[in-house]
């Protein structure tokens, strides 16, 4: 069967462009075992962005190496860094580079140039006019809804991108947010303006679902959260729709790796790096629970009948036939070879509850923003409990 595309796209596009909230601290990054705690080579890294979902593990992994950090942002947001980072103010929205065109005018020069994550082309049009010649490489956070479509099990990164229909550099974040649809298109474009200015010394990161701590999407969170909450649980399809995700910790850190290898390309970021379905990954998350919740597995074309979405009313989840059966199957080898290391899924849990357990007691008693709501919930599971008792 087929699931709408435009699902997978919004929610996926949303997440793109929430960062989070509030003051935070830097987590202390994980050693990757074999890997020394200090840098071959000590970098200059500028990272355009740098306190959202995955910045501030790249920013903290990269000060635990021994590198140079620089950030670029509107400076909504504070942090408590474990170490000096620079801070330079602009808004790449209204194409405010002034700060960092300052230092280039000093002849100022970076090894590195993360940019976290561009969506639109134009942002990359604009910050190459200021950092062109003065950046070693650019490395940009893509997105597996770059591609074309996810019909094909196990496609790698030369599988087909998306195009747009009409001028991408006339698009801007206001023209996204107000037509999701566009949001493949946009990002295939994005990398195309990334790879006209910065050609081989270009690197394009095409995460899946990002989770961990920090996710203020509720897209892994949900699954924690109501589990966590015991009794019975609606869970989609018959358990063994494959999923795909990749913790932010694991994201960031390993980009900076990448960084220090001189890695160029595209690759897709995703784990973990075994299989692994949506009976494991629930059951796996009720390990880390005391709560007892019983898990009740609905068949997709009841799902679908009732109009509960995949991704949206179930997180994660993408039914694994028709035209998304490739859509949590895509290849990661060639990541896992550059170095992509993962964590285990009680880490991801456990850091993604302690996170949530610590948001002001006003996020954490308002509506999950992802996930069916209690009530449906309720009725979905008893029009399936009718159903199934009906004479065949």
């Amino acid at each position: 069967m087929s699931i709408e595309r435009r699902h997978v796209l919004k929610l996926g596009a949303l997440a793109a462009a929430v960062t989070l909230a509030g003051t935070g601290r830097a987590q202390t990054p994980a050693t990757v075992p074999g890997e020394t705690r200090t840098a071959i080579r000590k970098l200059s890294i500028l990272i355009l962005g740098g306190t959202g979902l995955t910045g501030p593990h790249q920013v903290a992994y990269a000060l635990s190496r021994g590198h140079e950090v620089t950030i670029f942002n509107r400076g909504r947001k504070q942090r408590e860094w474990p170490g000096s980072v620079e801070q330079l103010l602009g808004d790449r929205d209204v194409n405010d580079y002034k700060s960092l065109a300052a230092e280039v005018a000093k002849g100022r020069r970076w090894d590195i140039c993360i940019d976290n994550p561009s969506s639109v082309p134009h942002w990359i049009r604009d910050a190459a006019a200021v950092l062109k010649g003065h950046v070693g490489g650019y490395m940009m956070i893509s997105s597996l809804s770059a591609y074309a479509d996810n019909a094909t099990p196990g496609d790698d990164e030369t599988a087909a991108l998306a195009t747009f229909d009409g001028d991408p550099l006339a698009e801007t974040m206001t023209s996204l947010r107000a037509d999701m649809g566009k949001y493949a298109g946009l990002k295939a474009a994005t990398e195309a303006e990334t790879l006209k200015h910065f050609g081989n010394t270009a690197t394009l990161v095409r995460p899946g679902l990002i989770v961990g701590p920090g996710d203020e999407t509720d897209r892994f969170t949900y699954w924690p959260m109501r589990l966590a909450k015991g009794g019975e649980v609606l869970a989609p399809g018959n358990g063994r729709d494959p999923v795909k995700f990749i913790d932010a910790r694991d994201l960031g850190e390993w980009m900076i790796r990448l960084a220090e290898a001189g890695a160029t390309g595209a690759y897709n970021a995703i784990g973990p790096g075994h299989s692994l379905d949506m009976a494991g990954l629930l059951y796996g998350i009720r390990a880390s629970t005391t709560a007892g919740a019983q898990l009740t597995w609905v068949p997709t074309e009841f799902l679908m009948a009732q109009e509960v979405s995949p991704w949206g009313d179930m997180p994660v989840w993408v039914p694994g036939q028709g035209d998304s059966a490739g859509f949590h199957t895509r290849s990661n080898a060639k990541a896992i070879a550059a170095g992509l290391t993962f964590r285990s899924l009680a880490d991801t849990v456990e850091a993604t509850q302690a996170w949530f357990a610590a948001q002001p007691e006003e996020r954490r008693n308002a509506p999950l923003r992802a996930g069916i709501k209690p009530e449906r919930e309720v009725d979905v599971l008893a029009a399936w409990k009718a159903q199934a008792a009906k004479p065949a």
